[in-house]
């Protein structure tokens, strides 16, 4: 069916503007860091919040619960999602991905464990316990630190604070089940809380077998998570003391995009510190933490068909971060200067090795490290009707790698490589500034908005020192092999944005038209001017892993360019209608290329109606064919489609509610564009084309909280 037939079809189809389901809360938290006007908030709640600012959801909830975060945070407007797996999404928000966009979760940055990103930030974010995502509106401000596009934290379910001197329960509970991959998902928090005191225990479990399409089953996409913490806090004054620990267990998942899937992912998260006021006009907030991620990686366990002894691979990856962070803020919430200091110091180490044989091992990544130091000002204030945040941020990085070791058995070809990667400097140091300047101005329905920015980015360890040719570049999924290059230099980003807030009794509307100018852009480019012609080393032994035209991460130079907005509409009382839509437009300035894996332009439409403790719903949402592609990157064009979906709510009591659906109610075959594309032999997807969208299924989710 055509995506014209589909939208005359579905005239009262449309989507809650950038929404995700419910999960555990019924009461979500507005995040007191920064304006509302300055944040898109995703609540997973009951109940909706009137403001221009955040995108919240209102009962009924459109869609079964992923179990990746990644695809509730890319129903902002803007957003998207690389589809690397059940668990490996990554958030594409006008048209940047992956380390370009910052990552948190509670608050909490880190560095991911994979080599290849099989584990980006929000995969430590179970669906079924998360509680609220804020997204960045297009520019993260300098306090949340570096970044050259916009900036997400989901937060998780947490105990809260209560009116009670004495301690009292706090239970929120929900499960959910979804057909198309007979998947279900449990989650719940169990708290006790007072006015002065919090103690909370939260535990999810998550499993799910290869997910159906219309053309079969997309072998290779079973995955299988639990998470359990406990987390308390003590309120003295208008401040509080918290600490909060987590042990996130991936067990066996597929990955089809990569040459190997998930055997394990074992992460462990604290934090601790203080936040809040010390005096009325003085406040301070002081945060230190550390993960640990220990992960396994092969193409034994889950692949299908295991590789050949030959070929058989189990990569072994660590990766711990320290965090530390200190910030004072005099003045209130409107009116007030803020000064602030962090540091990020992680360490990996990735090693290669061949499970039938011990003698073959190769650190890739060999203790890299990075200590990155930064310091920022932000100044929030008001010039007449106009209310402005200025800020800017300095930071110094410094990276280095060890020497890689490498087994008997392992070929001269890597051995050379290793070599000249032994006599290279192994070390970078750089230096970035970043500068944002809002302005806006409040005084009545329509609130015009307007940004500038300088944003940076420093190399990753992974495009500077990947000495070995390999598959490995965050996430990519393209097939392509890769290798770093020590003399990259950081991006920078020119950004400008102008948009307006509208909203009254019956109407919300809110475009933005944006521009991103981006100056020695990372991008992966043939190693050298004779691609196909094995001249060098690096071809060599990119050839014996299968690709003859190895990439190089080069400086290059990009642009972004685009519009979105998100609206709701109230014609009747009870009925809403409501939805997204994006454009953006990436090409190099260099070369006459498209950048690689632009999301296509898309809409997301919804109508609600609701009466009593019933909603019923409809959710369509429709992407158009992408053609202009990365030919660097060989990338394939994308065909266009349109998915249809229904919804209900019914609550039973206060706190007590059940939710059902049919997702892909006209059983459509697609492909989203930005979908990686298969290696497992043994599917019903043929072997490099784009993994499928799920086919016709229904779920069912109920939720509780007293």
């Amino acid at each position: 069916m055509t995506i014209t037939r589909l939208l005359r079809a579905s005239l009262l189809a449309g989507c809650t503007l950038a929404a995700a389901p419910p999960a555990l809360a019924e009461h979500a938290a507005t995040p007191a860091t920064r304006e509302d006007a300055l944040t898109d908030t995703i609540i997973v709640t009951a109940q909706r919040r009137e403001t221009i600012a955040s995108d919240a959801v209102a009962a009924p909830r459109q869609i079964a619960l992923p179990a990746d975060a990644a695809a509730i945070a890319a129903r902002v407007a803007g957003g998207d999602i690389f589809g690397n797996g059940a668990l490996s999404g990554q958030l594409s928000y006008r048209g940047l991905a992956g380390e370009r966009v910052l990552g948190r979760v509670n608050g909490q940055r880190f560095a991911t464990g994979g080599p290849n990103a099989m584990d980006p930030p929000l995969h430590y974010a179970p669906s079924i316990l998360v509680e609220r995502i804020d997204i960045a509106r297009g520019v993260a401000p300098v306090a949340e630190g570096p970044s050259l596009g916009g900036a997400i934290n989901a937060q998780l379910v947490q105990a809260q604070f209560s009116d009670s001197a004495s301690l009292t329960p706090q239970v929120r509970m929900a499960s959910q089940y979804r057909s198309v991959d007979d998947s279900y998902a449990v989650g719940g928090l169990a708290a006790l809380a007072s006015e002065r005191w919090r103690f909370g225990l939260i535990a999810s479990r998550e499993q799910g077998e290869d997910y159906r399409f219309p053309g079969g089953t997309a072998v290779g996409t079973s995955f299988e998570r639990n998470l359990y913490g406990v987390h308390a806090g003590f309120q003295t004054g208008a401040g509080e003391l918290f600490v909060e620990y987590r042990r996130s267990e991936t067990d066996p998942s597929g990955n089809p995009p990569f040459a190997l899937d998930m055997v394990y992912f074992n992460t462990d998260f604290v934090q601790g510190g203080f936040r809040g006021q010390i005096t009325e006009d003085l406040g301070l907030t002081l945060r230190l933490g550390h993960v640990a991620v220990r992960h396994l990686m092969d193409n034994q366990t889950l692949r299908q068909p295991a590789a050949a002894p030959m070929q058989a691979r189990a990569t072994f990856a660590d990766a711990d971060t320290v965090t530390a962070e200190a910030a004072l803020r005099f003045g209130g919430s409107r009116a007030y200067v803020e000064v602030g200091a962090d540091a990020e110091l992680t360490d990996r180490f990735v090693t290669i090795t061949n499970p039938t044989n011990p003698a073959f091992f190769i650190q890739s990544q060999p203790n890299v490290r990075a200590e990155r130091m930064g310091a920022y000002l932000q100044w929030r204030g008001q010039l007449g009707a106009a209310q402005f945040e200025l800020g800017g941020r300095i930071d110094r990085t410094a990276q280095s790698a060890g020497i890689p070791q490498l087994g008997a058995a392992v070929p001269m070809g890597p051995r050379g490589l290793a070599a000249g990667f032994i006599a290279s400097g192994r070390e970078a140091d750089d230096t970035t500034v970043d500068a944002v300047a809002r302005v806006w101005i409040e005084g009545g329905a329509f609130v015009p908005r307007l940004t500038l920015a300088r944003k940076t980015r420093v190399p990753s360890v992974l495009e500077r020192f990947a000495w070995l040719p390999t598959e490995a570049s965050f996430g990519l999924a393209d097939g392509n092999i890769y290798v770093g290059n020590q003399a990259l230099k950081p991006e920078v980003a020119w950004i400008a944005e102008a948009g307006f807030d509208f909203a009254n009794d019956w109407l919300t509307l809110r475009p933005t038209l944006y521009y991103r100018r981006v100056d020695d852009f990372i991008q992966g480019t043939p190693f050298d001017a004779t691609p196909g012609v094995i001249n060098s080393p690096v071809e060599m032994v990119a050839n014996m892993n299968g690709d003859p035209t190895p990439l190089m991460f080069r400086n290059t130079d990009a642009e972004l360019y685009g519009a979105d907005l998100d609206f709701v509409v109230r014609p009747l009382t009870n009925l809403e209608l409501a939805g997204t839509a994006s454009i953006v437009r990436g090409q190099r300035r260099d070369i006459v290329d498209d950048l690689y894996r632009i999301p296509p332009a898309n809409l997301r439409l919804s109508a609600t109606w609701a009466t009593g403790d019933l909603s019923l719903g409809a959710e369509l949402f429709a992407a158009a064919d992408q053609n202009r592609v990365s030919l660097t990157n060989s990338e394939l064009p994308g065909d266009g489609y349109a998915t249809l979906g229904l919804f209900a709510r019914y609550a039973f009591a206060e706190g007590l509610a059940i939710e059902a659906g049919v997702e892909n109610l006209l059983d459509e075959q697609y492909a989203p564009h930005l979908a990686g594309r298969s290696r497992v032999a043994a599917s019903d997807v043929p072997l490099l084309e784009r993994l499928p969208g799920p086919g016709r299924g229904v779920w069912a989710r109920l939720t509780a909280q007293f």
